[in-house]
């Protein structure tokens, strides 16, 4: 089955000012939706086998793809997927509490710390890639990976691995309309648009 495009769960103009909506119109109408086109190209001389895997299964399993299509796979599987979880991970005025919290300060030592560890996976990626936040082996972690990669395919296709739970898309076409070459201001910026009910959500079942 072809992948498709999902809708936004909230208004272009939802997350202003700290990300401003023609960069949403670019990010998700665009971009994501290049990387679908992309995918299912791709997908369409691949095996019935693997065009059944759904795209986070595919992106476990890239040892099944023919090795002169794992970079297609990577690049756009990876960035249809990465994309689809960023969109949901965002969301104005919501609030870290509860269980997710209390794991952040105990695996981190406190929030502020937490903060800092991931701002800087964001800030230090040279180029474009990803920042997350991810349980493994029932520990919470910050990680970056390149490009489309995710912590999702492993170790050995994006250099580390666990469970999504937070993400921070890095990619110029992220944030340059807005804050252009000061990344750090836009990292600074996502604190105040993150989902914080989805990534407790998350949290709980990466648990089970």
């Amino acid at each position: 089955m072809a992948y498709t495009l999902p809708p936004l769960p909230y208004a272009y103009e939802a997350l202003e000012p700290y990300i401003d909506s023609q960069t949403m119109h670019l990010h998700h109408d665009k971009h994501h939706q290049t990387y679908v086109n992309n995918a299912n190209a791709t997908l369409d001389s691949l095996s019935p086998e693997i065009q059944a895997l759904t795209p986070n299964a595919l992106l476990q399993n890239l040892d099944k793809v023919p090795t002169e299509k794992v970079t297609a796979i990577r690049n756009n599987v990876g960035g249809h997927v990465n994309h689809t979880l960023f969109w949901e991970l965002l969301k104005v005025g919501t609030e870290l509490k509860g269980d997710l919290k209390t794991a952040i300060k105990n695996d981190f030592g406190s929030i502020e710390t937490f903060k800092e560890k991931f701002a800087a996976a964001a800030a230090t990626r040279f180029g474009s890639g990803w920042a997350w936040l991810v349980l493994q082996n029932g520990k919470l972690s910050v990680v970056s990976t390149a490009n489309q990669d995710s912590p999702v395919m492993g170790e050995k296709y994006a250099g580390v691995s666990g469970t999504p739970i937070l993400a921070l898309d890095v990619w110029e076409h992220a944030y340059y309309l807005k804050y252009q070459n000061r990344r750090v201001d836009y990292i600074s910026a996502f604190w105040n648009v993150v989902n914080w009910d989805k990534v407790a959500e998350l949290y709980a079942q990466a648990k089970k």
